[in-house]
């Protein structure tokens, strides 16, 4: 009989405490119309832009000045190419490419689009850009 009355005041103290927490939860809710809400923009990232050079199948991120390619089946991202210096790149025909993530996610589409013998044609988007493709 003792252990029923101790369950009803621990179920009756329960029930306030929690009664309690769900006034003290929701409180905030029924007084957002009276809340002033201040929002912060933090300054636009600057995206990352690629050039590609497709005799070579490597990418230049002008943001990052970093190559992108392919080492031995993996993605690397360097500050200078592997296998042609950068003159040499940078005086290959290049075309600047419309996507801003990783080269990885459309290099296939890249390679049909411009084979390693793709030349630059002046009405083209890929006109022929400065060292680190530029217009």
């Amino acid at each position: 009989m003792n252990n029923k009355k101790d369950f009803l005041l621990a179920g009756k103290a329960g029930f306030v405490l929690g009664a309690m927490l769900l006034v003290t939860l929701t409180a905030p809710l029924s007084y957002a119309d009276d809340v002033n809400v201040g929002v912060t923009l933090s300054p636009a990232v600057a995206q990352d832009n690629y050039v590609y050079y497709p005799s070579y199948g490597i990418y230049y991120n002008s943001h990052r000045h970093q190559y992108a390619y392919q080492d031995h089946g993996a993605w690397v991202s360097r500050p200078e190419p592997q296998g042609v210096s950068a003159a040499i790149l940078q005086a290959s025909p290049s075309v600047k490419m419309d996507f801003h993530d990783s080269p990885a996610n459309h290099h296939a589409a890249m390679v049909q689009k411009y084979p390693k013998n793709w030349k630059s044609d002046r009405s083209d988007e890929g006109q022929k850009n400065d060292e680190h493709g530029q217009k």
